[in-house]
């Protein structure tokens, strides 16, 4: 046990009553992230019968992940160096803009427009939230409030599909957006009365890095374009594609180079060459894909596959969110109390593997549906708390900004990759156009050759989730030392 990395940090009773007056404080803005990631979910056919397609609706979704991502790394370093209160104040403002932006959206590109700029301003609040717990709460303690918040983040995201899908059935998507408004407002004016915390100023002329961000944004957004509209926009072999994905190669293969020059740079390669952070970061990748492509198909496949109501599809998520919050605490739990963390996400991930082929194969429904995705939702949940700690001990309190940062990054670029991925499965592959038929009472209608792709694409879920099992092993185990 002795050669465990381990965090020497400040006594509890020293650092926990000052979290305790912030933890709803930071929850607020963690819960918002969360929530808008997923609260289209169920509103995406109804968005498509008045803008446009199913596939391009696919957008509506990964703009807003896709505009996170880019930010994540930028707001890490800025909440490392300037303070932590100051950037989650900005980054809410942005939040704030892209919700107004998306009330009077007027046409598909407009609010796929309204949605990156959320993502801009969600980007810092998610980093910015988990920075935050890591300053103020000493590493034994913290596991047990990872599992907490974890629980939180969990419930908002995957309650968004519930309340979207409510308030489309019964008023109008739009209302989405104006709904978090006043919340976004709220979690701002509590942000300010915040101390700036501690900040670690940069070494002096290494700014901020402008290459980077351009160079993360265009490489990524090549790549999920590529993705997500081959097969039915433009042919895979073809010119717009090889222009595409050999962009976005390219890239990728400067912005690594770049980033290897700087001294602060944008992507933290730094952490990345700590043993076992290339496995943590695949993991948390994996099951981000894996829960996002859960959270933003499922419902859509309720709808056209089983004839459900949005509401009703929304509410199908409620066991997914009974068993990611339950797994969460679980594993907060376990940690603090075994004083180790590492070995959870292995046997999780491969339990939501076995349990995600079970909903491929057997074309569930009512209970047999809902015992299922609690079982998978127990699997994941068990995943992002133990990652969140074990790289924050392995980052140390001085990179604790750039820490947060590589996970929530990892856990976006996953989110972004598996919805692109399904959607590619399902559309590209099939090159099925994702119209949307709708019925005479308003409904979406039955489409079999969609649900036939969607069963496919789960099975292929189910696979890619026992993979990430496997990686996950090689994640190692941290012990959890507080200074006496």
């Amino acid at each position: 046990m002795s050669s465990l990395p381990s965090e020497a940090l400040p006594t509890p009773s020293a650092a926990l009553p000052g979290f305790r007056r912030v933890f709803t404080v930071v929850m607020l803005p963690m819960f918002l992230a969360s929530l808008d990631q997923t609260l289209l979910a169920a509103a995406t056919p109804a968005i498509a019968a008045d803008f446009g397609g199913l596939a391009d609706t696919t957008w509506v979704s990964l703009a807003y992940l896709l505009g996170a991502m880019v930010t994540i790394p930028l707001y890490g370093r800025l909440g490392d160096q300037l303070g932590r209160r100051p950037v989650l104040a900005c980054a809410l403002a942005l939040f704030c803009a892209g919700s107004a932006l998306g009330l009077a959206a007027p046409g598909m590109g407009w609010l796929v427009a309204a949605r990156a700029l959320q993502g801009l301003g969600a980007g810092g609040l998610m980093v910015l939230s988990q920075a935050l717990i890591g300053e103020l709460v000493p590493a034994r303690e913290r596991a047990r409030y990872q599992g907490y918040f974890a629980a939180v983040f969990t419930l908002a995201g995957v309650s968004g599909p519930v309340i979207g899908g409510l308030v489309v059935q019964h008023a109008h998507w739009r209302w989405l957006f104006a709904g978090v408004l006043p919340i976004a407002a709220l979690g701002l004016w509590r942000v300010l009365g915040l101390p700036p915390g501690a900040r670690h100023p940069a070494p002096q002329g290494s700014g901020i890095d402008a290459w980077g961000i351009g160079g993360f944004a265009l490489a990524s957004t090549s790549l999920l374009l590529w993705l997500t509209f081959g097969g039915h926009r433009f042919a895979w072999v073809s010119g717009v594609s090889a222009a595409l994905f050999g962009g976005s190669l390219l890239v990728w293969m400067v912005l690594v180079l770049q980033q290897r020059q700087r001294g602060e740079p944008l992507l933290p390669l730094d952490l990345l060459a700590l043993r076992g952070m290339p496995a943590l970061g695949l993991s948390v990748i994996v099951t981000a894909a894996s829960m996002f492509c859960l959270i933003f198909f499922l419902p859509v496949y309720l709808q056209v596959g089983q004839g459900q109501s949005a509401a009703s599809a929304g509410l199908a998520l409620l066991p997914l969110t009974l068993g990611l919050a339950s797994g969460g605490a679980l594993a907060g739990r376990w940690m603090a109390h075994r004083g180790i963390a590492g070995t959870l996400p292995r046997w999780g991930l491969a339990w939501a593997g076995v349990m995600t082929g079970l909903l491929a194969w057997t074309e569930p429904r009512g209970l047999a549906l809902g015992l299922l995705t609690v079982s998978i939702g127990l699997g994941l949940g068990l995943v992002m708390p133990t990652m969140q700690l074990v790289v924050q001990i392995l980052g140390g309190q001085r990179h604790l900004g750039a820490a947060a940062a590589l996970v929530s990054l990892a856990r976006s670029f996953g989110a972004a990759l598996g919805t692109a991925l399904f959607a590619a499965a399902v559309f590209g592959a099939t090159g099925h156009s994702g119209s949307v038929a709708t019925t005479a009472s308003g409904g979406i209608g039955l489409d079999p050759q969609l649900a036939s792709a969607m069963h496919r694409a789960f099975a292929g879920l189910g696979l890619v989730l026992l993979l990430g099992a496997a990686i996950a092993a090689r994640v190692p185990q941290v012990r959890l030392v507080d200074q006496g």
